[in-house]
């Protein structure tokens, strides 16, 4: 009778997967940051294993969206003020299955797993109950191998953290990009100019037709970060895309401008990175319900404008899209994602009121 050794006996091609894992994690530590396992401190540890992680998202993710587009599914966004996603490494390994392998390679060099996990920091991007709804169902989405994406704002800053400083509570930002996000990619090919202020009116075309003209604009550039969500064990990712207003940083010609000009460019930076800066900006005053109502509209005209571009742009018909198209509000913050898909459809796509307002009605829940 063979002696019982306390020891689990892996297949081949577990241990096969322990030696890929282990390899990854060494040559990504070295191209990421040039040093021996060994000196690592923590921070650089856990980005590490989520790169590892990464090298299979990617790959799903790529195929995913290629089998979206094959089968030509409906698309389903969820746009959320917020998304309360919590820590995403040790979901993402879980849902990849490669959890427990990651562990036994981390402690045969003498590292812990659990460590790691708390290396993290939770993503700023949610408050309460209303975010971790969004969250639950674009997981949900994933698990169920639907085409299902979240829309929301990459915020530079979270609600706050409370510390108690001198027996007083004190709120101060919730930093929580300080040391970047491990899930995020940016896709400044992406970007989406959304219009704030300036004069709109209509002109006549030569042909009787009216055409909006919109003067003066001030225009914000809004940068996709998109977020992969997992689903469990079935090589289905999904998107969360997450819009940064960030301002276009060429200073080429900053030596030709006057002090003038020089403090209206400054403004205007300050404007646009303010947009995105805080989750839940101040509304007791006025301006503070001012930047409420354009933090709104940066979310839903970026989410909006981006979601029909692709859609025409992969050959989809503007007046089929309640067909292939759906975008779910949650709460009234994206409220204004009717208004604007009015807009872009009868000022950019031309088509009659009527027409466009029930496309919209297909569309939006």
């Amino acid at each position: 009778m063979a002696k019982d050794t306390g020891k689990v006996t892996h297949s081949k091609e577990y241990e096969k997967l322990k030696e890929t894992l282990k390899s990854r994690f060494i040559s990504s530590a070295h191209i990421m940051f040039g040093r021996d396992i060994h000196e690592l401190p923590m921070n650089e540890i856990y980005k590490t294993v989520a790169a590892v992680a990464k090298q299979w998202i990617s790959e799903y993710w790529i195929k995913t969206n290629k089998a979206y587009m094959d089968r030509q599914e409906k698309q389903v966004y969820y746009f959320s003020i917020e998304f309360l996603m919590g820590r995403l490494l040790k979901s993402n390994l879980i849902n990849l299955g490669i959890d427990e392998p990651i562990r036994e390679v981390l402690e045969d060099l003498d590292l812990n797993l659990d460590d790691v996990y708390e290396e993290e920091p939770d993503a700023g991007l949610g408050n309460g109950g209303l975010g971790r709804l969004a969250a639950c169902f674009i997981d949900s989405l994933a698990a169920h191998r639907l085409p299902g994406h979240g829309c929301s704002i990459r915020y530079q800053y979270g609600l706050f953290e409370q510390k108690i400083i001198q027996g007083q509570q004190v709120e101060i930002p919730d930093n929580w990009l300080r040391d970047g996000f491990a899930w995020e990619y940016r896709k400044p090919d992406k970007a989406i100019n959304v219009k704030f202020n300036g004069n709109a009116y209509m002109r006549e075309q030569p042909d009787g037709s009216l055409k909006l003209v919109h003067e003066n604009a001030m225009t914000v550039m809004a940068v996709p970060y998109d977020v992969p969500i997992v689903g469990y064990h079935n090589k289905t990712v999904n998107t969360l895309r997450l819009w940064n207003a960030e301002v276009n940083r060429d200073f080429s010609d900053y030596g030709m401008l006057t002090h003038e000009q020089m403090r209206q460019k400054n403004e205007y930076r300050q404007f646009v990175e303010s947009i995105t800066e805080y989750l839940y900006p101040d509304d007791s005053s006025n301006e503070g319900k001012r930047m409420r109502l354009i933090q709104e509209y940066f979310l839903v005209s970026a989410g909006t404008q981006s979601i029909i571009r692709h859609y025409v742009r992969s050959g989809g018909n503007i007046r089929e899209l309640d067909n292939k198209i759906a975008i779910h509000i949650n709460d009234t913050h994206p409220a204004l994602c009717v208004a604007e898909l009015m807009r872009i459809m009868i000022d950019d796509y031309d088509l009659e009121w009527d027409e466009a307002w029930k496309i919209t009605r297909g569309v939006v829940a």
